[in-house]
């Protein structure tokens, strides 16, 4: 798992630590996480941008998690943005599927797309695009639209939207109900619980997949 100190890559680690058929997880980040005293789980401090420092540690994973993003990405610059979320996701890919790994989860956005006006959504399109061609045996794509965390973490104009969104939910029918919010929890035990669930080829998860998923 890369990305597991994020809101969603906590949310996801914490469901996976509470699922018995786990049997070995692997985080991979550019620090230790704290008060994790399981057996079956190991830590190693790599490098994002370096697909060496971690290759060595894919081998006998049959699944991988990556919620690896910007979590402000208008607060970076354009180049910094595509190097983290999508060079290095990219790169972690390919280190997945040379290591035999043959599903690999990706924590998007909803409206992405390779074509999009948007340069946020262009890029994480071209990714999933780029994801595509390596022919995992199964990839699985999350699309959550406004994730609803417990805590504002990026200022007034999130604290604002975090009180707004759930009350847009009654609006949001038919083809806009993937503009529902989530809650980080639930976002996280679908990614978690997915892993187990049978599947091949190209799926996309949106809103209703997330319950779905976790019932």
């Amino acid at each position: 798992m890369l990305g597991a100190s994020g809101a969603v890559g906590t949310a996801a680690l914490n469901a996976l630590l509470s699922l018995s058929n786990v049997s070995q997880l692997t985080l991979l980040g550019r620090k230790a996480i704290s008060g994790i005293a399981v057996d079956f789980v190991q830590q190693h401090i790599i490098s994002i941008s370096d697909a060496h420092s971690y290759q060595e540690f894919l081998s006998g994973h049959s699944s991988a998690i990556c919620t690896l993003g910007v979590g402000e990405p208008s607060k970076i610059s354009k180049e910094e943005f595509i190097k983290i979320d999508k060079k290095a996701v990219l790169d972690f890919a390919m280190a997945c599927k040379k290591a035999g790994i043959k599903h690999f989860e990706l924590l998007a956005s909803v409206g992405i797309h390779p074509k999009s006006r948007s340069f946020y959504l262009r890029i994480k399109g071209e990714l999933v695009e780029a994801l595509k061609e390596l022919n995992f045996e199964r990839l699985s794509i999350f699309q959550p639209s406004m994730i609803l965390t417990p805590t504002n973490r990026y200022g007034v104009a999130q604290a604002i939207t975090l009180k707004v969104w759930p009350l847009l939910k009654p609006f949001f029918i038919g083809g806009l109900r993937k503009y529902r919010g989530i809650p980080v929890e639930v976002l996280g035990q679908a990614m978690a619980k997915n892993i187990f669930n049978k599947g091949k080829g190209y799926e996309m998860l949106q809103w209703d997949q997330f319950y779905s998923v976790i019932k």
